[in-house]
């Protein structure tokens, strides 16, 4: 018998046994006293059964209703595990680099883009409870989707990612302040900047360093991720006359000293991925870098498994039992 039960108060209905015995009773002496049990030539020889052969329908139907009234009580088994309602979490702000350079093929067979985001698609994937939100920027900056722990819509958003259609350029201080702007009221403990470009700052109405100056302040480190081999590098120019793409190589203009002193001025870190893996590896490094902070304190509960089917499922055999036993073996011809 488990120990627990969700409600206990259904027991009460036990106090009607006395009453499914005292039917039993009264329904047994309406009967005539000659009675012809199909039964009765197995205990000729044996008295001393008899009484438990004569009791044996009432007693199956009140063993069926005691199962039954267990089953409503809903009995429980609690699991020895303690489940924590804390949801531990970061908060996230992806700047992505949506510039024309960002279709780059130094990471052939795909380009820079591309790979960004089959990679932020992982990365969101292998979030818990990591509240992100993501900026894209070329020559302005826009918030495209605010802090969520709806990972499935930002894995969408990332997928519908193109470039030419925000005005070319590489506003880098703007996409962090964009960033900042959304961070600045966030309650949780770890706040960070997370930014992916590939070029030099060229657009934009803030400067990187002032940008760096307003996370510092606010105590928000920003990562940043140069991607791209840098030099000259394939680069789509139209199509040939087969129609396929016609590539030139183009030199893109990179600044790894100006990323490496936003990082450090707040505190962050800068990584190169000159490939798919390195800039995994970068991403990864940038989470195991952090220290994870309770957005949401819920203290911790115990689980419990539902046992009341079994227990219906045996009052239901029993009675059945009590009915077939009725019909057939110990059927009574008054």
């Amino acid at each position: 018998m488990p120990g627990e039960f969700h409600s206990p108060q259904a027991f009460w209905l036990l106090l009607l046994v006395p009453l499914i015995i005292g039917w039993s009773v009264v329904e047994r002496r309406k009967r005539a006293v000659l009675r012809f049990s199909a039964a009765s030539q197995l205990f000729a020889q044996g008295r001393g059964l008899r009484p438990y052969f004569l009791w044996l329908l009432p007693t199956l139907r009140v063993l069926a209703f005691t199962a039954a009234v267990i089953a409503l009580a809903r009995p429980q088994e609690r699991d020895a595990r303690l489940k924590d309602l804390s949801v531990e979490g970061i908060d996230i702000m992806i700047a992505l680099d949506l510039s024309t350079s960002m279709e780059a093929a130094d990471f052939r067979p795909n380009n820079r883009l591309f790979v960004a985001k089959e990679v932020l698609s992982e990365f969101i994937t292998g979030r818990a409870n990591d509240r992100i939100g993501l900026v894209v920027f070329s020559g302005q900056a826009y918030t495209q989707s605010p802090l969520t722990l709806d990972y499935g819509v930002l894995k969408e958003v990332v997928r519908q990612l193109r470039t030419r259609v925000l005005e070319d350029g590489t506003a880098i201080g703007d996409a962090v302040a964009t960033c900042l702007n959304r961070l600045r009221d966030s309650d949780a403990k770890t706040r960070v900047v997370l930014l992916i470009t590939d070029g030099d700052n060229n657009a934009g109405k803030v400067s990187p360093s002032d940008a760096a100056d307003a996370a510092h302040a606010l105590g928000i480190p920003v990562y940043s991720i140069l991607v791209g081999k840098g030099g000259k590098v394939p680069f789509p120019a139209g199509q040939d006359i087969f129609g396929n793409t016609a590539w030139r190589d183009v030199e893109i203009a990179i600044n790894p000293e100006l990323l490496q002193a936003m990082a450090k001025r707040t505190g962050g870190a800068f990584y190169r991925a000159t490939d798919r893996e390195t800039l995994k590896d970068g991403l990864q490094k940038v989470l195991d870098s952090l220290e994870r902070s309770k957005i949401i304190e819920g203290g911790a509960t115990a689980t419990y498994r539902e046992l009341f089917h079994q227990w219906l499922l045996l009052s239901a055999l029993l009675l059945f039992l009590e009915l077939l036993l009725r019909s057939t073996a110990l059927r009574v011809f008054p």
